[in-house]
């Protein structure tokens, strides 16, 4: 049989703390170098969600400035609609002057189409209906 010699493991960490060598000035430089790599990384991630943050506040303006877009547009279309009407009220109110110059009264309504006449709805009467 042979005779028994032991042998030093040299598994990392094995090594008793008296026997380890401190690291080299490279491996220090290496380590240095890699924890500023490690925080750039983290600062642009964070910049990265800002920026990402701040795009989706943008897009949500651009909505909201897309839907205010469009009620302007239907505002817009109902013009025509406005004189219209105008119009249709300025020739019941001449009709209606002429009536009353002739001396004898006329029943202007015969002559106005009907939902031609202008009509005062309480707007404020009708509120209060929906909230009862």
């Amino acid at each position: 049989m042979r005779p028994s010699t032991t042998r030093a493991s040299h598994a990392p960490g094995s090594l008793p703390q008296q026997q380890q060598q401190p690291p080299s000035a490279t491996l220090l430089a290496r380590l240095a170098d890699k924890k500023k790599e490690f925080e750039a990384v983290d600062a642009l991630g964070r910049a990265a969600a800002l920026f990402r943050r701040r795009l989706d506040g943008l897009a949500d303006d651009c909505e909201a400035m897309a839907e205010a877009g469009i009620v302007h547009g239907q505002v817009l279309a109902q013009w025509p609609q406005m004189f219209h009407i105008l119009n249709m009220f300025a020739a019941a109110r001449e009709s209606s002057s002429v009536a009353a110059t002739d001396g004898a009264w006329v029943d202007t309504d015969a002559a106005v189409p009907p939902g031609g006449r202008l009509v005062r709805v309480p707007i404020d009467e009708l509120q209060l209906a929906d909230i009862k």
